[in-house]
Order: C-alpha cells, then sequence, then structure tokens
C-alpha cells in the first residue's frame, strides 16, 4: 500500500515541475519582443600620409615618403632592411615641417648594429666607435668621433646632427 501512494506522489511531483517548465516557457515567449537587430560600426581610419624614418637594421636607413595603402614590408624593403626580421628596426612618423626629426643615437649608449644604421658607418666603424668609448669612458662631446679611427671629417658631417652624448 505503501508503494502505490509513493508512486502517485513521484507521479504529481513530476506533472507538476512539467507544468512549471511549461508556465514559464510561456511566460518568456509571450514576454519576449523581437528588437531592432544592433549595428556596429566603425569610423574609417584617417589616412595616413608623410614620412616615415627609418633607422636600424636597414641598408638605407633614412626618410621614406608614407602614402594611404602603405605596409611596414613595403617600407622596410624600400630601406633595403629584412621583412623577416623587425627587432632591430625603429619607424618615426614625422608629422609635418614641424617635426623635429628622428631621435639622435646615443654614441655613448648605442650597440654596433644602431650604429652602423648612421650613414657612412660600416662594422668597422662602429666597432671603432665602440672601441674608443671603451678606452676613453665615452665621448665628452659629439666632436670627438673625430678621433676615431676611419671617422674624418666628411663623415662626421654627415652624422652629427643624427648622434647625441646622453649627459
Amino acid at each position: 500500500m505503501m508503494a502505490g501512494k509513493l508512486d502517485k506522489l513521484w507521479v504529481a511531483v513530476i506533472a507538476f515541475l512539467i507544468g512549471v517548465t511549461v508556465a514559464g516557457v510561456v511566460v518568456a515567449w509571450a514576454g519576449y519582443r523581437q528588437g531592432r537587430p544592433v549595428e556596429i560600426s566603425a569610423a574609417p581610419a584617417p589616412e595616413l600620409r608623410g614620412e616615415i624614418w627609418v633607422i636600424g637594421d636597414v641598408g638605407s636607413p633614412g626618410r621614406y615618403p608614407l602614402e594611404a595603402g602603405d605596409t611596414v614590408e613595403a617600407l622596410i624593403q624600400a630601406a633595403r632592411g629584412d621583412v623577416s626580421d623587425h627587432s632591430r628596426l625603429e619607424l618615426r612618423l614625422l608629422h609635418g615641417p614641424e617635426e623635429a626629426g628622428p631621435q639622435k643615437v646615443d654614441i655613448n649608449q648605442a650597440e654596433a648594429w644602431l650604429l652602423q644604421a648612421l650613414p657612412g658607418i660600416g662594422e668597422v666603424r662602429a666597432r671603432a666607435i665602440i672601441d674608443y668609448r671603451r678606452r676613453n669612458g665615452g665621448f665628452r662631446s659629439v666632436s670627438d668621433l673625430l678621433k676615431v679611427e676611419g671617422i674624418g671629417a666628411s663623415i662626421y658631417e654627415e652624422i652629427e646632427d643624427l648622434v647625441t652624448v646622453a649627459d
């Protein structure tokens, strides 16, 4: 007898749960209103034009024109650089004629690869600059570059505005 009452109780509980579930679905569906679709749009990126200063491990460091649609790889290739290794490159966007120019290379701190990015400074001259600063405790002024073996007046004139001696 007890088993019959227990079976009826389970049937009632299950029927109640099914009824509550169906009622919840009906209420939720009745309250659902299809809204307008959400539109997401982004403002178009401004077209960058001007010049890019490319320095680092490239064959021809310097200023390059930047036109709409140019890619970083195209700029690096124009500077005769390796597009697969960006770790030794620096690109600076020059905003216009009021731009002060690229950051100067600190000849007391720069590694050989950065010195080699300067016009007229190859592997041998970069090594000579590093050897000079090690022997003499660093450069006191940019004009001390003239004391480095292999750097004459013509090379100095090419790079004097591109280098500095930090305090």
